[in-house]
């Protein structure tokens, strides 16, 4: 386990200083109505929220790769925390023991993940995948958000949400109605038309755009004080509630009252989502300014992140996008600047939690809902439809099963539809008759290109690794093409997009040689990859084969044709 820190912190001057302490003022002052919000979604007291941004952000401070990335509570696995603790039907203080086992339980798997070495496991979520879940998600947010939205408390799931709303119309308070339509214009219009209006007015860009992002937070300030002096509470309006002030305390689950071994599952499918999004955020921002992040160390620094979240009475955390971008645009030059921030998260919460408490939960979910607008992304659908229809069924699939059923079965289900649709493929996989392009040493495929054949000569490409599921279809396409073609006295098998023969196939290589030696045919390889001849230089298969190897389809063209034919 390794300490970035030693890295950055040895080039640390004041101007970085400065940077990075004007980044973690704007970032901060972001950061708590999010951190208000997502614990409200997750369904957790809102002081789990601040917690959350505090010890977390100093420990990925220490041990994260990125230097840009923001860490905090983040909409997707607030919603994952709360369907999954809905699930079990804790109550009370169990919810909240349950909320930091699952930040316990997710920070260890990354911790294991990143000592092992398995940054790869980022990759065995596809971006149709992660996209169709992300979208659901934020479907399933905004309807959550629907109760506090108007005043209600829904109950259920998806539709017999819906179904208690509809039952409640009667209990909709016009108070927390007009709360709610004022903040949503209000956020909305700050999103979409603020920036454009200032930049009209001749601010400067940088303040501009500074402007756009601190309107949630300005609009908490705005909502605390006309709560505080019209008395919203006694209107109906109902409010965040007591916020206790000071510094987050050591905790710990009472794990004998908790359905841990339930818990394992979640919080495994809920380090793989803040990982996959967190390193995303992070490469994308590295990527800017031509540095690079560690994909191990970021399990590594997610993980303590989370463990110290858990350990202080808050809430799984990951790396989130909008305030990382904040972060970046801010100036934030090193982790520092996240360090920076959990201390004005700590001051927030020992003046401005008393002032927390009148805060309207109707403003709060209009933060949310705007929030998560962004993560409903309808062009991904499209152009995953005309561009590749497997990967929109994995797509779709996720898609409907989080809608529908729940956010575990839904991820679930986008993973394994990803990889059998990704074993269909190498199952059957893309052949092709070849042969040479004229004056060149080109081989191409005989049915999109003018090539010349020879009627003796069948060269034959495969475009796949050899495994054991596919082996058997390389030995059903060579005894096709040779009982159509009973004038071939040599097949050549071009290996140039064969990264992997295992023991099957090899054993499959070894049949099909046999077979052509007894029916007079040379087989012969070509183009075939270093990684790939070390492995069958290992084996007898070479001594047996009853042909030869060639460095290109070029050499064994000339070294095998006849009499060469031209094809259209």
């Amino acid at each position: 386990m390794s300490l970035p820190l030693l890295g950055w912190f040895r080039h640390y001057d004041k101007p970085t200083l400065a940077q990075d302490l004007g980044a973690a003022l704007i970032v901060t002052l972001m950061l708590i109505p999010q951190s208000l919000a997502y614990a409200m979604l997750a369904g957790l007291p809102p002081e789990a929220g601040l917690y959350a941004s505090i010890l977390p952000l100093v420990a990925y401070g220490l041990f994260g790769s990125s230097r840009t990335l923001s860490v905090g509570p983040v909409a997707v696995l607030s919603l994952m925390t709360a369907a999954t603790l809905g699930q079990l039907q804790l109550e009370g203080v169990h919810y909240l023991d349950g909320a930091l086992a699952l930040a316990l339980m997710s920070g260890g798997w990354l911790l294991l993940f990143g000592l092992l070495r398995l940054g790869f496991v980022a990759h065995f979520i596809s971006h149709p995948v992660m996209s169709g879940f992300i979208s659901a998600s934020a479907l399933l947010i905004t309807l959550s958000q629907l109760g506090p939205l108007l005043g209600v408390r829904l109950e259920g799931h998806q539709l017999q949400a819906l179904g208690s709303l509809v039952r409640q119309w009667d209990a909709i308070t016009l108070a927390t109605v007009v709360i709610s339509v004022a903040s949503l214009t209000l956020l909305l219009w700050s999103r979409y038309r603020l920036k454009g209006m200032l930049l009209r007015l001749g601010v400067d860009e940088g303040l501009a755009a500074s402007l756009v992002r601190l309107t949630p937070a300005l609009l908490v300030m705005v909502a605390m004080l006309l709560s505080w002096g019209l008395d919203l509470g006694a209107l109906g309006v109902a409010l965040v509630g007591e916020v206790p002030s000071g510094l987050p305390a050591w905790s710990w689950p009472q794990w004998s009252a908790l359905p841990w071994q339930a818990l394992i599952v979640p919080s495994l499918l809920l380090s793989l989502v803040g990982f996959v999004e967190s390193v995303s955020v992070g490469q994308t921002l590295a990527a800017k300014r031509r540095q690079r992040i560690s994909a191990n160390q970021e399990l590594i620094g997610l993980g303590v992140s989370n463990i110290a979240a858990g350990l202080s009475g808050g809430m799984p955390v990951t790396g989130g996008f909008a305030r990382s971008v904040v972060n970046f645009d801010a100036g934030a030059q090193t982790p520092a600047a996240g360090i920076y921030t959990a201390v004005g998260i700590a001051l927030a919460g020992l003046w401005l939690a008393p002032w927390l408490g009148v805060l309207p939960k109707a403003v709060l979910a209009a933060t949310i809902v705007v929030a998560v607008l962004g993560l409903l992304d309808w062009r991904q659908f499209l152009h995953t439809w005309h561009y590749s229809r497997t990967d929109f069924v994995a797509l779709g699939l996720t898609f409907l099963v989080t809608l529908a059923v729940n956010v575990e079965l839904g991820l679930l289900a986008g993973i394994a539809a990803s990889l059998l649709l990704h074993l269909y493929h190498s199952y059957k996989p893309h052949w092709a008759e070849v042969g040479l392009i004229a004056g060149t040493e080109h081989f191409r495929n005989r049915l999109r290109h003018q090539v010349e054949l020879d009627q003796s000569l069948l060269c034959l490409r495969v475009d796949e690794s050899l495994y054991f599921a596919n082996a058997g279809q390389l030995e059903d396409i060579v005894a096709t093409l040779v009982s159509l073609r009973p004038e071939v006295r040599h097949l050549v098998l071009q290996c140039s997009a064969v990264n992997r023969i295992d023991a099957s196939a090899l054993d499959s290589l070894q049949m099909i040689n046999d077979r052509l030696q007894l029916a007079g045919i040379g087989f012969h390889l070509a183009e075939v990859k270093g990684p790939v001849m070390d492995r069958l230089r290992q084996s007898s298969f070479l001594d047996r084969l009853n042909g030869r190897v060639f460095l290109t389809m070029y050499q064994a063209w000339n070294g095998l044709t006849t009499q060469p034919e031209y094809v259209i």
